[in-house]
């Protein structure tokens, strides 16, 4: 999109040059058009001539004393109709010279025609007015064209050194002094920006708000469209911008630019702008910085059911977020889809509560459990919440089931769904793992085995005791002989100083094992 000097047209309105101090001391007096003050004044023009509207071009103020006009009331309707033929922002009638008083005949014509009149009862120098407007145009348009440059540059820097969308908005916010929203068509909520109040206030009854608000540009609603090679799939949304709006719609335009060419040069869809504001909401749920009840407004917004439903909590290891998103689709399912750190992926489903959260979090398990292979998916969850407040709770247990079964699923006959009760000693020491009595009872239980760092006798012990001690599976496992499997298990005991065979021995080092692995991560 391209940006205009007539785009940056500035915004002094009839109503903003009525307040002028130069202005004022001719007394003046709105006589016809006053719900029409807030037209943008283009230019000032000084003219006498009775047939001026062939002069103008639109968006003048013409000042006159009507000299040309006195006693031909003809002339005063015709002169009005011409004005606003010729779309002029407001006439001013100097009074004394032709005019004692604002004539009946024009008064009526203008407020016919919707152009606002206005009468200067005190001699008013016309040149003095025309240098004051005309300066302020010219300094606006200079402001104008400077902003416009200056937002593009920064924008601009930000897309080459691959900055994200929300440094963007943030550079955008900056600027405007308002809150920022990045909407789908759909207006689900891909990005914000802004302070955090008055983001969340906007977002609180967002989708009501943002058909409310349809087109139109009133109260500080600045909006422009995202797209190209004529398709759009989105919008920019300046929200409450108290400054001028030719100046809004110049920030507006100039961000779309920049969110079209971000979007142009990553690669990118508006479909992963869904992801990076997924992310960015269950990334604060899961890290409990931001409590949970400031964060309705945004999973509201990015188009989350939260009114009266069940939310489950899961975290899918090795899941590809893509197939989870296209699973839950296909299955009907409203929720969230993030990817953590570690190769998790967190879902937060929203359930309505007539229905049976657990099952059909089974159901989702099972299909995705099919279409990658049980060795390969492990989906944990936590209990279902009826309260949003305790979802982060839940998808922090949620990632703890996942990372207590991150090493074991190949080995564990699993449930479809892995819940805290699943996971059992394995949990219990994923929660202690930190613990400086535990890591040292795990390095003293360990020694002879990572004194050398044996990863391949480490992986047989693992093996070994997570199957039960059952000899045939880990040498199944192991792609080895019964034989070659007691070689590795005596090497194991003289080298730990233990007797696997003994069930408080071999218990004591899968405890340690399992401490050493969880450290590991």
């Amino acid at each position: 999109m391209t940006i205009t000097l007539d785009s940056l047209e500035p915004a002094l309105s009839v109503r903003q040059v009525l307040t002028l101090e130069r202005v004022l001391a001719g007394e003046p007096e709105v006589v016809a058009g006053a719900r029409h003050l807030d037209r943008p004044v283009r230019w000032v023009h000084v003219a006498e001539a009775a047939d001026v509207g062939v002069m103008l071009t639109g968006g003048e103020m013409v000042l006159t004393t009507g000299v040309l006009l006195a006693g031909d009331e003809d002339k005063q309707a015709e002169y009005v109709r011409s004005l606003h033929r010729a779309e002029a922002a407001a006439v001013v009638l100097g009074l004394g010279r032709a005019f004692p008083a604002a004539p009946d005949v024009m008064r009526r014509a203008a407020e016919r025609c919707g152009l606002p009149m206005v009468v200067l009862h005190r001699p008013f120098p016309f040149a003095e007015l025309t240098e004051e407007v005309q300066s302020r145009l010219v300094r606006r348009k200079f402001a104008a064209v400077s902003l416009s440059e200056a937002v593009r540059t920064e924008l601009t820097a930000l897309i080459t050194a691959g900055a994200p969308l929300q440094r963007l908005l943030d550079e955008v916010a900056r600027h405007s002094a308002c809150p920022v929203v990045v909407t789908n068509l759909a207006h689900r909520v891909l990005g914000t920006a802004g302070e955090r109040p008055a983001v969340d206030d906007v977002l609180r009854d967002w989708e009501r708000i943002a058909r409310q608000a349809g087109g139109t540009e009133g109260d500080g609603w600045i909006r422009a469209e995202l797209g190209g090679r004529g398709e759009r799939w989105g919008r920019i949304v300046l929200c409450g911008y108290r400054g001028d709006t030719a100046t809004g719609r110049l920030l507006a335009d100039r961000a779309a630019e920049a969110l079209v060419l971000h979007r142009m040069l990553g690669g990118g869809t508006a479909c992963s702008w869904e992801e990076q504001s997924a992310q960015s909401l269950l990334t604060d749920l899961v890290s409990g910085v931001v409590p949970a009840r400031q964060l309705l407004p945004r999973a509201r917004a990015a188009g989350l059911p939260v009114n009266r439903r069940t939310f489950v909590p899961l975290v899918v290891r090795d899941g590809d977020p893509a197939r989870l998103e296209r699973l839950l689709r296909l299955l009907g399912l409203p929720g969230l889809v993030a990817e953590l750190a570690d190769g998790a992926t967190a879902v937060l489903l929203s359930v309505p509560r007539d229905q049976d959260a657990g099952a059909l979090a089974a159901h989702f398990a099972t299909r995705l459990r099919t279409e990658t292979g049980p060795d390969h998916t492990v989906v944990a969850a936590a209990e279902p919440r009826a309260a949003w407040d305790d979802v982060p709770t839940g998808l922090r247990e949620a990632q703890h089931v996942a990372d207590a079964v991150a090493d074991s699923s190949a080995v564990l006959d699993l449930p479809p769904v892995v819940r805290l009760k699943d996971v059992h000693l394995r949990g219990l020491v994923r929660l202690l793992r930190d613990d400086p009595h535990v890591q040292s009872f795990a390095e003293r239980e360990l020694d002879g085995l990572l004194r050398e760092t044996d990863e391949d006798l480490l992986s047989v012990l693992r093996t070994y005791l997570a199957t039960g001690r059952n000899k045939s599976r880990t040498a199944q496992l192991h792609h080895v002989s019964r034989p070659a499997l007691y070689r590795r298990l005596e090497s194991i005991q003289v080298r730990l100083g233990v007797d696997l065979d003994d069930f408080e021995q071999a218990a004591s080092v899968h405890i340690a094992l399992l401490a050493h692995d969880a450290q590991q991560q």
